[in-house]
């Protein structure tokens, strides 16, 4: 008699497929790689628990019984039916897996942290970018990217959501004509030479270095003290306060820059279903700065 009280065992199931495609217990042990023995009782197991002979065993092979015959197909698509649950939660756990980069200033604590709340057993990690790692997108070093817009990034081949934008200023030494000024316009800028960043291209860009024979420069901080030692000026985000923790550097709002955009950015095509996961959350929660 079989025993409601139990459930069937996926490896019986396996074990009489195997002996019904030989058709002989030798030969099934083998290709299973357990004692034909030991093979015999499980298969025993299995019939005790439907409470039918499945096999009849003789001196010249076996064979199935009818009951046998009936529960074979079955018995197929359940082994089938486990695997690709088996397959479908593998390639679930492989895509709950993404990778982040942000750029100079910003701060992606409040996304990641959403992004963590709505998807509480994904693999999360975030990347620091800097100058240098331009084709972090591209080579697939992170799957998605906070930074600031424009980036050197073809736009055939990335998506872009923009987040929130944030007028510019420019930052001069103490001691500058501009030190004391409450606003300057563009044109005032337009004199000074740029010194590029390989993250910028042509027009505003987030971060400029401005100067005569100012040499391009990746560390943020080096730029800085370029500033603050009179040899150059620089064109920030309004919302970068890093400048301000500076004693000798003066922050001035531009009045008629084109603002700066925050986006998210990832690959075109990309089908991992956590880029979309991450663009949402960071709509969701991330916001310019306080003034």
């Amino acid at each position: 008699m079989n025993d409601p009280g139990q459930d069937l065992e996926l490896r019986l199931v396996r074990y009489f497929t195997v002996v019904a495609a030989h058709q002989n217990f030798g030969r099934a042990a083998a290709d299973l790689h357990v004692a034909q023995p030991a093979l015999s009782r499980q298969i025993q197991r299995l019939e005790k628990h439907l409470g039918v002979r499945l096999l009849d065993r003789g001196p010249h092979g076996t064979r199935l019984t009818a009951a046998g015959e009936a529960f074979l197909p079955r018995a197929h698509t359940l082994l089938h039916a486990a695997r690709q649950a088996e397959l479908a939660v593998r390639a679930q756990a492989e895509t709950e897996r993404i990778t982040l980069g942000y750029v100079e200033d910003l701060v992606i604590t409040a996304a990641v942290r959403e992004l963590r709340r709505r998807h509480p057993h994904a693999e999360i990690t975030t990347r620091h970018l800097s100058c240098r790692d331009v084709g972090a997108l591209a080579d697939k070093r992170v799957d998605a990217l906070i930074g600031r817009a424009p980036l050197p990034l073809a736009a055939d081949e990335v998506l872009i959501t923009p987040l929130y934008e944030e007028p510019r200023m420019v930052v001069v030494p103490r001691g500058h004509p501009w030190a004391g000024r409450a606003s300057v316009t563009s044109r005032e800028l337009a004199g000074e030479r740029a010194a590029p960043c390989a993250f910028e291209t042509e027009g505003w860009t987030s971060y400029q270095l401005l100067g005569s024979g100012v040499p391009p420069m990746e560390s943020y901080e080096d730029k800085l003290e370029l500033v603050a030692s009179r040899r150059a000026i620089a064109v920030l985000p309004a919302g970068d306060l890093r400048s301000s923790l500076h004693p000798d550097l003066v922050t001035v709002p531009i009045t008629d820059a084109p603002p700066s955009r925050v986006v998210v950015v990832s690959r075109k095509g990309d089908p991992n279903p956590m880029i979309r996961g991450f663009r949402l959350a960071a709509e969701a929660v991330v916001t310019a700065p306080a003034a």
